[in-house]
């Protein structure tokens, strides 16, 4: 399957100033959503902190840390950034972005965060109702035709987005 969106992994580098990022240094991720995509830059806090306009553009901001090379890996993105970017994708109709929230609904699941409650057609889409452990509020998802090898696909995408395995 060709690559839908293809999402670069962390740099090791600041966008900005181009320093290598030390191990166990706090980092912030943005990712910018482009013409041809996702876009992912990381910066140091430093030169973070002097680029408000660039938060302003972000379509999602999370912080993470260079780990040690003997640390087992493990997610470094929390579950209220992966619920932000869930929720971001609600409603877009780019084919893509539609196969990334499935997934990331299929996560949500796996983590116990997203609630499957059934499932109907819409508009000639088959469409999952859910909604959050802690909120009864229907949030609903389209179901797209993804097979075992694509779901995987995405998945790795967003694992790499996200530096999560999935």
């Amino acid at each position: 399957m060709a690559r839908e969106y293809d999402i670069a992994k962390a740099s090791g580098l600041c966008t900005a100033c181009e320093r290598e990022l030390a191990v166990e240094e706090e980092f912030v991720v943005a990712l910018f959503d482009t013409a041809e995509g996702f876009r992912r830059e990381d910066f140091c806090k430093p030169c973070w902190e002097g680029r408000p306009e660039e938060a302003a553009k972000a379509f999602s901001i999370w912080q993470s840390r260079v780990p040690r090379p003997d640390e087992p890996k493990k997610p470094v993105v929390n579950n209220n950034v992966l619920i932000e970017f869930f929720e971001k994708l609600d409603g877009q109709d780019v084919p893509a972005r539609i196969n990334f929230r499935f997934v990331l609904a299929l996560m949500l699941m796996r983590k116990k965060l997203l609630i499957y409650d059934g499932s109907g057609e819409e508009e000639g889409h088959e469409i999952w109702t859910m909604h959050f452990r802690k909120e009864q509020s229907p949030v609903k998802v389209i179901r797209p035709e993804l097979d075992e090898e694509q779901i995987a696909e995405v998945g790795s995408q967003l694992g790499a987005l996200f530096e999560v395995e999935t």
